[in-house]
C-alpha cells in the first residue's frame, strides 16, 4: 500500500488587488502557525536504561585531618647502588668549574686509524731473549716428562710448544683474566664510564679500539694492568674515584704495554718458562726435606748432604755448559726489562697529551703505598714514625721503577712549549 504524496507548502495570496474573475476557485488557504518554522526533526529512539551502579569493593579513606601539613620529602630512587656513582668524582656537579684533569670526551667525528697497531720494541725483544733460558731448561723438563709416554712422547713436546699460541685466544684470554688476575665484565653504568675514555684515548693513538677488551678489578688500590694480547683492566678505585682525565692516563699507559709488545712477550716467556719453575719448586722442596733429616745425623749427615748436593750441582752446570748460573742472575735481569718497560709505557701516555694526568695519578700511587706501609708498620708495632729501610736486592728485583724515577722521565713532557 503505498502512501499519498506529501502535500506541498501553501503560499499565501498576493496582496494588491482581488483574483481575476476568470480565475478558478481555490479554496481557501490554511491559516499560518505562528512564528518561524520549526525544522523537522525524526523521532528519537529511548535512551539505553543504565546499568545499576553497585557499590565499590573497597570504601575511600577519609579526607586527612586538616591542620599542619607533614614535611614533604625529595623522593628517591627504591634501589640504590651499593657504591658511589662512578662519574661523581669524574664530573663537577653543575655550576662548579671543572675539574683540572677533566677532558672532552664528545665524538670527534672521523678518526684517524694508524695502519701499523702495535710492534715490538726493544724491551719485548729482551724480554724474549731473556726468557730463553727458561725455555731451554722448560724444554729438558718437558722432554723428561714426556719419556713417561713412550712413543707419544714427541706429540707432548710438541702440543707443549704449540701451546703458547693460546696466549691470543680470545675464550683462553677471558678465562685467564677471571680467574687468574680476577677481573670481571663491567657493569652498564661502569662502561658508560669507561668506553667514552677508551674512544679518547685510542683516538690520539690511531689504535682501533674495538679490538681490546675491558675489564675491571674489585679492589681499593689505585692500579691497572694490560695482559695478554687484547685485555685492559682498571681497579674500581680508578673507576670510581678518579677524573676522566687520569683514568685516560692510566688507559693510555696500558695501552702502551700492547702497542710495544710487552704483555704478549711477557705472558709468553711467562708460560715458556713455567714446567722449568716448577721443577725447580719441587727440587728446593726435595733437597729442604733431605737436608732436615740429614740434621738427624748431626754433622756427618749434614757434610755427607752438602757432597751430594755440590756434586750434583757441579755436573749439571758442566754438563750444560754453566747455563743453570745464567738462571741466577735472570730474575735481576727480567726486573730490569720490566722497570724499561713501565717508563716506555709512560712515555707513550705522555706523547698523547696525558703527561700531567699521569703524574697526578703517580703522586696518588705513592701516597697510596705510603700509606699502606704505615698501616703495616703499625700492624707490626714498629710505630708509625719508623719505616723500613728498603734493600738493595728488593730494589732490583722490583718490575716497577720508584715514583721520583718515573717522574723524572716525565719532565720533557711537563714542561712548557718555548
Amino acid at each position: 500500500m503505498t502512501q499519498p504524496p506529501p502535500i506541498p507548502p501553501e503560499y499565501p495570496e498576493p496582496t494588491g488587488g482581488p483574483a481575476h474573475p476568470g480565475a478558478a476557485q481555490v479554496p481557501p488557504a490554511r491559516p499560518p502557525v505562528p512564528g518561524p518554522r520549526q525544522p523537522h526533526i525524526p523521532p528519537q529512539a529511548p535512551p539505553y536504561p543504565r546499568p545499576p551502579q553497585y557499590p565499590t569493593a573497597a570504601a575511600q579513606p577519609p579526607p586527612y585531618p586538616t591542620g599542619p601539613q607533614p614535611p614533604q620529602y625529595p623522593s628517591a630512587p627504591r634501589f640504590q647502588p651499593p657504591y658511589p656513582d662512578p662519574q661523581a668524582a669524574a664530573v663537577p656537579p653543575p655550576g662548579s668549574p671543572p675539574h683540572p684533569h677533566h677532558i672532552d670526551t664528545a665524538h670527534r667525528g672521523r678518526v684517524h686509524v694508524s695502519s701499523r697497531q702495535r710492534h715490538t720494541d726493544a724491551t719485548a725483544f729482551g724480554s724474549l731473549l731473556l726468557h730463553l733460558p727458561n725455555f731451554l731448561c722448560s724444554l729438558v723438563v718437558v722432554g723428561l716428562v714426556s719419556l713417561i709416554f713412550g712413543d707419544l712422547g714427541l706429540l707432548v713436546i710438541l702440543a707443549w710448544l704449540a701451546s703458547g699460541a693460546l696466549v691470543f685466544h680470545r675464550p683462553t684470554e677471558s678465562a685467564l683474566a677471571r680467574h687468574l688476575l680476577r677481573l670481571r665484565y663491567p657493569t652498564p653504568q661502569e662502561r658508560a664510564t669507561l668506553e667514552p675514555v677508551w674512544r679518547e684515548v685510542t683516538a690520539r693513538a690511531g689504535v682501533e679500539g674495538r679490538a681490546y677488551e675491558l675489564w675491571v678489578e674489585d679492589s681499593d688500590s689505585l692500579n691497572a694492568v694490560a695482559a695478554a694480547g687484547h685485555i685492559v683492566g682498571v681497579t674500581s678505585f680508578a673507576l670510581n674515584r678518579l677524573p676522566n682525565g687520569e683514568l685516560a692516563a692510566v688507559m693510555a699507559h696500558e695501552l702502551g704495554h700492547h702497542v710495544g709488545g710487552h704483555a704478549w712477550s711477557g705472558l709468553l716467556g711467562h708460560w715458556y718458562a713455567l714446567p722449568g719453575r716448577i721443577a725447580w719448586r719441587l727440587l728446593r722442596a726435595v733437597t729442604g726435606f733431605l737436608f732436615h733429616v740429614s740434621r738427624a745425623f748431626s754433622c756427618i749427615g749434614v757434610a755427607f748432604f752438602g757432597l751430594c748436593a755440590g756434586g750434583i750441582a757441579l755436573a749439571t752446570i758442566s754438563t750444560l755448559y754453566g747455563l743453570p748460573l745464567l738462571l741466577l742472575g735472570m730474575p735481576y735481569a727480567l726486573a730490569a726489562v720490566g722497570r724499561r718497560s713501565e717508563l716506555r709505557a709512560d712515555r707513550h701516555a705522555a706523547a698523547l697529551g696525558f703527561a700531567p694526568m699521569l703524574a697526578a695519578v703517580l703522586e696518588k700511587l705513592h701516597q697510596q703505598e705510603q700509606a699502606q706501609e704505615q698501616a703495616r708498620l703499625a700492624a707490626a708495632g714498629q710505630g708509625g714514625g719508623a719505616r723500613m729501610k728498603e734493600t738493595a736486592a728488593s730494589r732490583l728485583l722490583s718490575s716497577h721503577p720508584d715514583y721520583h724515577t718515573r717522574l723524572h722521565h716525565l719532565q720533557e713532557y711537563l714542561q712548557p712549549a718555548r
